[in-house]
């Protein structure tokens, strides 16, 4: 009684995978990722030395309030930056470096430290649930980051992950949450947007997907989240057996 309790609770989770509101099957025939705080950890030794280095030696001190004072206006100047005032992710970092210096008393030298962080997109270490997921996912994979492919194919190469694409910021002279990084992926994908599902870890890839008529899934690994709007799984292995095999 108790194994099937479980298993009406888990077919009830994905319904909205496998059925298209209908009780008809919808066949979901590609996968849609994020790539930092989804595939990637936020954290790592180069994050976290440059994080160091930039608290030790400004007015901040305490590293984890440098590090959310990096993501919050990282995600601020990509949402800004956007078709004829697009910038980079290395111009934006190197630019927040410099405000960093003005506005905290940032005293280092700003090229080691935007070098510790293209050394973050490359090389930080990847969740635990991600190999698993590749490895079990019969589904063509394509990962939608605001981060530069180059970086991102390091990343994949190092740890013997395959994917069918990558879709980045610099393709459509946008980052998250705009659209069009999505449009692009089902372009590359050759499927309409009830054929895919995009799995990320923010609001702004929610919203993204959204836009682009794409079912949006919040992972939410630390089961924060408080989204009624979006459907929430606490590892990439939950969704594994709907939409994979």
């Amino acid at each position: 009684m108790r194994l099937h309790a479980c298993r009406l609770r888990y077919i009830h989770i994905f319904s909205f995978i496998i059925t298209n509101g209908k009780g008809e099957e919808s066949m979901i025939k590609a996968v849609f990722l994020d790539y930092t705080g989804t595939i990637l950890q936020e954290g790592g030794p180069d994050i976290e030395e440059m994080t160091m280095r930039c608290a030790k030696n400004s007015n901040v001190k305490d590293p984890r309030a440098m590090m959310e004072w990096w993501f919050r206006n990282l995600r601020i100047e990509e949402e800004r930056s956007y078709g004829d005032s697009f910038r980079s992710e290395e111009d934006i970092c190197m630019d927040l470096l410099k405000k960093a210096s003005r506005e905290l008393g940032l005293k280092e030298d700003l090229n080691q430290l935007q070098q510790l962080n293209i050394n973050y997109w490359m090389y930080a270490p990847l969740y635990t649930d991600v190999l698993p997921f590749f490895e079990r996912c019969t589904k063509p994979i394509y990962i939608i980051s605001n981060n530069s492919d180059r970086y991102i194919s390091v990343c994949l190469k190092r740890n013997g992950l395959h994917v069918n694409g990558i879709v980045c910021g610099d393709m459509v002279k946008a980052y998250k949450p705009h659209k069009e990084l999505f449009e692009k992926a089902l372009e590359l994908s050759e499927c309409s947007p009830e054929e895919v599902i995009h799995i990320g870890d923010s609001i702004n890839d929610m919203k993204g997907a959204s836009d682009a008529g794409i079912t949006p899934i919040l992972l939410d690994r630390k089961k924060k989240a408080d989204h009624s709007d979006f459907k929430v799984i606490h590892s990439l292995l939950e969704g594994i057996r709907s939409v994979c095999e």
